[in-house]
């Protein structure tokens, strides 16, 4: 077993958990829960003896093996298959030591690695290694690919699936659902729900710890507190504490106020107050109890739309895609109305995400009619606007590039419901995480008083207190919204209505999220004990899949030689600019002329990093 006893924790000066004390028996499939920050993923380093604690003991059984899933995966040249093969590494020892005996003809020792390998399952490892693969989203003709053709989404996965592979009797696991569509997630649930080990699982989605673990150890109030049962169990337990904590604390207020007033009257009188000494030192001894208070710091929501216009949005006769001989998805018709809740449903790569930017007038609208409302006003939310936050720049600033007539007030008051309260309003973003990153792109929106959402897993690195803040908001919001998200909690609190894309196609699905899991669930079953497709299908795919990445690629490649050339210009323009002459007397008149080339040039590299994002983009689609 797993035992914490009296065990702090500090990342450099922060405390982030002391006195804890835990246990976790053999088996046990537990859920680490608590506000980002609070110090998750450090307990799971304590648990891999990467950090050691303060004070306190962490014990494991020696003879346990742990498994984690890798950060990084350099671009390496084999096949994917044999990157999660090599998970295990008795098995690639064995491998290795069958081949030299091979080349040396010694039978014996050949005969006895055989045993070895069968005795540890090793003639079914390739089958079990694609079973994991294809349930994670993998086609036959990617798990040939090198590792170093696939993009960090898939590398991700690959990562996932080498730790599922190797034998261990820990399973270590940092929110391994981000980067999966929902029919990966619903496997790797199903997976988990099915093995015998213990697992110990931070995650921001709730319905995959309701499916998985039977405990949740919570940080709150800087130790950790195991509460018995799911994610849900969690919650209800954790309300009714509060709820008891609250009624404490609200007696004991009253009480001291009776004492107090008690105090205050007979003090000074000459009759009682022996008895008001008495209630001073009662009043003295009384335990402080602290009022409950709730975890989550977010609070906000959208603002009612100035105008709703019907239609809102229409699309007809269009093709989706980033090649117009290769178009992802086609669209009959799609018509958007104020009040509608719909959900792009299917598996990744099959164009949701790219049907997504084209409603928000993107450049992935290869053809068709594209209709708006004159007042319709589109909040569009991507990952990709992470990356164009103004790194230098703190979340005002950003707010009042928004609106530079409104008071510093209202806007930090307005930034405080996203978790940016006090000094973290002025923290520059580049100190900024993903989840805090995610949090101010969605204020800027959330600012912006849009009538349609257009949302692309917005709750990607978001922690569970601001998941269900901004399921609350969307659930009050009046305009209409089209949402693309493998969280299942998220989606049967906001959507209505459900479209799956499946063979290019984009139909409306016609049951509730449930019904679609059920297809699922027999779907990947299904997928995972597959054999695969047949060789000839493989490198048909792979040839069609490099038919479409040649154009794209080539197109990228000039776009990189096109900013080397721009900031070759910028770098020689900056080296003239550091000539001190030019600022001095008359020849500060050659000055003007090379600022305002300095500003062409930033503008022009600008442009060529948008173009560059967009066209890595489309790439890595493609490798979807």
């Amino acid at each position: 077993m797993i035992r914490l006893t009296d065990v702090s924790l500090y990342r450099g000066d922060k405390l982030l958990f002391e006195a804890a004390t835990v246990t976790i028996h053999p088996q046990q499939k537990v859920g680490i829960s608590g506000h980002n920050g609070c110090g998750k993923s450090s307990l799971l380093a304590l648990l891999r003896r990467e950090l050691l604690p303060q004070s306190g003991e962490v014990e494991l059984p020696p003879s346990w093996q742990v498994a984690t899933v890798k950060q990084e995966t350099p671009a390496l040249d084999y096949r994917a298959l044999d990157y999660v093969l090599q998970g295990d590494r008795e098995l690639s020892q064995l491998q290795r030591q069958l081949q030299q005996a091979e080349q040396q003809n010694r039978g014996e020792a050949i005969a006895a690695l055989h045993a070895q390998l069968e005795a540890i399952g090793g003639y079914s490892a390739t089958t079990r290694a694609e079973k994991l693969l294809a349930g994670l989203g993998f086609s036959p003709a990617m798990m040939q690919q090198p590792v170093a053709t696939l993009s960090g989404g898939w590398r991700v996965r690959l990562n996932l699936a080498q730790a599922l592979f190797q034998p261990f009797d820990l399973l270590l696991l940092d929110e391994p659902t981000n980067h999966l569509d929902l029919d990966a997630t619903l496997w790797l649930q199903q997976w988990l729900q099915r093995l015998d080990r213990t697992v110990v699982l931070i995650s921001h989605d709730r319905d995959v710890l309701d499916g998985v673990v039977g405990q949740i150890i919570h940080f709150e109030q800087q130790t950790l507190r195991l509460y018995r049962g799911n994610y849900s169990d969690f919650e209800q337990q954790r309300a009714e504490q509060q709820r008891l904590q609250q009624l404490a604390y609200s007696r004991q207020q009253q009480q001291r106020q009776r004492l107090q007033r008690y105090i205050d009257r007979f003090r000074a009188s000459a009759t009682r107050a022996t008895q008001a000494q008495s209630r001073i030192k009662q009043l003295q001894r009384m335990e402080q109890l602290l009022p409950a208070y709730a975890d989550s710091p977010f609070q906000f929501s959208f603002a009612d739309p100035d105008k709703l216009p019907s239609p809102l949005l229409q699309l007809r006769e269009a093709k989706i895609g980033y090649v117009a001989a290769e178009p992802l998805v086609s669209v009959a018709q799609l018509v958007i109305n104020p009040g509608d809740r719909l959900a792009l449903l299917g598996k990744n790569g099959c164009g949701k995400s790219t049907l997504l930017q084209a409603l928000a007038g993107g450049k992935t609208l290869l053809q068709g009619e594209y209709q708006t409302a004159a007042d319709c006003a589109i909040g569009y939310f991507a990952q990709h606007q992470l990356q164009q936050l103004d790194v230098a720049a703190t979340p005002l600033r950003h707010l009042q590039r928004l609106a530079p007539r409104v008071d510093e007030l209202r806007l930090r008051n307005f930034l405080g419901g996203f978790g940016f309260s006090g000094e973290m309003a002025l923290t520059e973003v580049e100190r900024f995480s993903g989840g805090e990153r995610s949090r101010l792109v969605l204020a800027m929106l959330v600012w912006q008083r849009p009538n349609l959402l257009l949302l692309d897993e917005p709750t990607n690195h978001l922690d569970l207190d601001m998941r269900q803040a901004l399921s609350w908001a969307l659930q009050q919001f009046e305009g209409a919204m089209v949402v693309v998200s493998h969280d299942r909690h998220l989606l049967r609190s906001v959507v209505d209505v459900y479209y799956s894309i499946e063979g290019g196609r984009v139909c409306q699905f016609d049951g509730t999220l449930a019904e679609y899991e059920r297809q699922l669930w027999q779907k990947t079953g299904k997928e995972a004990s597959s054999d695969g497709e047949s060789r000839r299908q493989q490198r048909q795919q792979a040839a069609q899949k490099r038919q479409q990445r040649q154009p794209l690629t080539k197109a990228l490649l000039q776009t990189e030689k096109e900013l080397a050339k721009w900031q070759r210009q910028l770098t020689q323009l900056h080296h003239a600019l550091s000539d001190a002459t030019l600022y001095e007397g008359e020849s500060r008149t050659r000055l003007l002329p090379l600022l305002a080339e300095e500003g062409e040039i930033k503008q022009q590299l600008e442009q060529l990093e948008l173009r560059w994002l967009e066209q890595s983009e489309a790439l890595e689609q493609l490798d979807e």
